[in-house]
């Protein structure tokens, strides 16, 4: 993938969004998501309640002029965290890196934080490269996978 940008969310944006997040090897990897990835209504009402959030910086990924992926910062319970889904056709193509580099390029509060399915090896490696270190773990239930799991916190100052 040659280019990378991020640019704020559309309507229109939000049936590609919702595709991404009905995968099910993405579902799978991502494990903290919505109780039924399927449910378009759930889908969105959690859009319309996350955008019209003042605490929020929301993006869509568009990768060599499509959309491939979405990006946010967000606060909770006082800590702002980075989180982001990539279309799973362009995993392994350094999309996250970059996206994640253009945000907190835009979003400068320190420190943010990132947390991820401790055996998600891919979104590690991203958080990891981009400078955020391992400052924990906790246990949570983890709705793509029907069972509490463990997740890695991590923090970049």
């Amino acid at each position: 993938m040659r280019e990378v940008t991020l640019r704020p969310i559309e309507d229109s944006d939000l049936d590609t969004v919702f595709e991404f997040m009905r995968d099910p090897e993405s579902v799978r990897m991502a494990a903290f998501t919505a109780a039924d990835p399927d449910d378009r209504e759930a889908f969105d009402a959690h859009w319309r309640k996350v955008r019209a959030r003042t605490d929020v910086t929301n993006r869509v990924i568009v990768g060599d002029g499509r959309v491939v992926g979405t990006i946010a910062a967000f606060v909770m319970e006082g800590d702002t965290e980075v989180t982001y889904w990539i279309d799973r056709s362009v995993w392994g193509q350094g999309v996250a890196g970059r996206a994640l580099a253009l945000l907190l390029e835009e979003v400068t509060v320190r420190p943010i934080y990132g947390r991820c399915a401790s055996d998600n090896a891919g979104s590690m490696r991203v958080l990891t490269k981009a400078g955020f270190e391992k400052v924990g773990t906790d246990t949570g239930y983890a709705n793509a996978r029907k069972e509490e799991i463990e997740e890695t916190i991590l923090r970049l100052s």
